[in-house]
C-alpha cells in the first residue's frame, strides 16, 4: 500500500468524522484544533509534529510512530500508547488530558509533562528517566516498577510511589510530595 508523504504542513479544524486524515508520514506538520476522537491512527508516521488544542481521546495508535512530538492543550485521555511504535518513541505534553492513557513498557526518558492532568494512567515498567512532571496531578497513577530515576516530580502533586518498587535514585520531590513517597508506611508526617 502505497502512503503518503506531508512535509511542513498545517491542518487545521479536521473533524474525523466528516473528513478522513490521510494515512502517512507527517514530518514538521502542525495540527489545530483537530478532532480525531476514536479515530484509527495505525501505522501513521508523525517526526515533528505540534498538536494544539486536538481532542485525540481514545484514539487507536497501534504501531503509529511518535517521534518528538508535541501535544499543546489536548485531550488524549484514553490512549493506550503502549501499542506504539517504541522506535525513537519521544512525546511531550503541555496543558494536556491525559487521563487514563496508557505507557506500560513505554522508552520516554526526557519526556515532559507540563500542566497536565494525569489521572489514572499506566506508567507500569516504563522508563521515565530524567523525565519532567511539571505542576502534574498525578492522582491514582501507576508507578509500578517505574525507572523515575533523576526525574522531577518536585512541583508534581496527589502521586503514590511505592520506592521499594520504582527506580527514584536523583529523582527530585518537593517536601509536600513526601506523603506520595511514604504512604505504604502507613506514618503521618506533620
Amino acid at each position: 500500500m502505497d502512503e503518503s508523504v506531508f512535509e511542513d504542513q498545517t491542518f487545521e479544524n479536521i473533524d474525523s468524522a466528516t473528513t478522513l486524515l490521510q494515512k502517512g508520514s507527517y514530518t514538521a506538520c502542525e495540527f489545530v484544533r483537530c478532532n480525531f476522537e476514536k479515530f484509527n491512527l495505525n501505522s501513521f508516521e508523525f517526526i515533528d509534529c505540534t498538536f494544539h488544542h486536538c481532542n485525540l481521546a481514545l484514539a487507536v495508535v497501534t504501531d503509529t510512530r511518535f517521534k518528538n512530538v508535541r501535544f499543546n492543550d489536548c485531550k488524549l485521555s484514553g490512549i493506550d500508547f503502549s501499542t506504539c511504535n517504541d522506535f525513537l518513541f519521544e512525546v511531550h505534553c503541555v496543558n494536556c488530558m491525559l487521563d487514563y492513557a496508557s505507557f506500560y513498557q513505554k522508552k520516554m526518558m526526557k519526556a515532559t509533562f507540563t500542566g497536565c492532568s494525569l489521572l489514572e494512567v499506566d506508567f507500569t515498567d516504563a522508563d521515565l528517566s530524567g523525565s519532567i512532571f511539571k505542576n502534574c496531578n498525578l492522582q491514582r497513577t501507576s508507578f509500578n516498577r517505574t525507572n523515575l530515576e533523576k526525574a522531577d516530580l518536585s512541583s508534581a502533586t496527589n502521586f503514590a510511589i511505592d520506592p521499594e518498587n520504582t527506580r527514584i535514585k536523583n529523582a527530585k520531590f518537593s517536601l509536600d510530595g513526601l506523603p506520595g513517597l511514604l504512604g505504604r508506611y502507613q506514618i503521618k508526617i506533620v
